[in-house]
């Protein structure tokens, strides 16, 4: 499952992210990780979830991002939920580009029974329409 909260830059996505991520490993079963640009967030998260700097690798494509996160999934078999701040910027995606990423997180979210939670830098009305479906709005 995939799950996007959208809205303009500053309009609290990364708040309400910590918020659920802080929330929901009160009553995890498995593993969370917090995928962000840096780790500028690192004392606002829960010790129980890992954060990656995604900027620490080498990823310059939408391709090799999929790619990484097929590969922390196959190293954590608990791996429960993944949240992914400032999604556009990590995965090198856009707004052409964004509605094949949902669809590629929906189908390795199935297949691995993992929660995708997402915060994009854009307003819903400008997000394509599969995109929307999924969307909260930040505020």
């Amino acid at each position: 499952m995939v799950q996007v909260i959208s809205g303009r830059k500053g309009k609290g996505k990364t708040k309400i992210l910590l918020d659920r991520v802080n929330q929901s490993v009160k009553t995890a079963h498995g593993t969370i990780v917090y995928l962000d640009k840096s780790t500028k967030h690192m004392f606002e998260l829960s010790n129980r979830v890992r954060l990656i700097d995604v900027s620490q690798y080498p990823l310059k494509s939408y391709e090799a991002f999929l790619g990484f996160l097929c590969g922390i999934i196959s190293q954590d078999h608990d791996l429960q939920e993944m949240y992914l701040d400032s999604f556009l910027t990590i995965a090198h995606c856009d707004n052409k580009t964004i509605e094949q990423a949902v669809n590629d997180l929906e189908a390795v979210g199935k297949q691995y029974d993992v929660t995708f939670i997402l915060s994009v830098s854009e307003d819903n009305d400008n997000l394509p329409e599969n995109v929307q479906k999924v969307t909260t709005d930040a505020l």
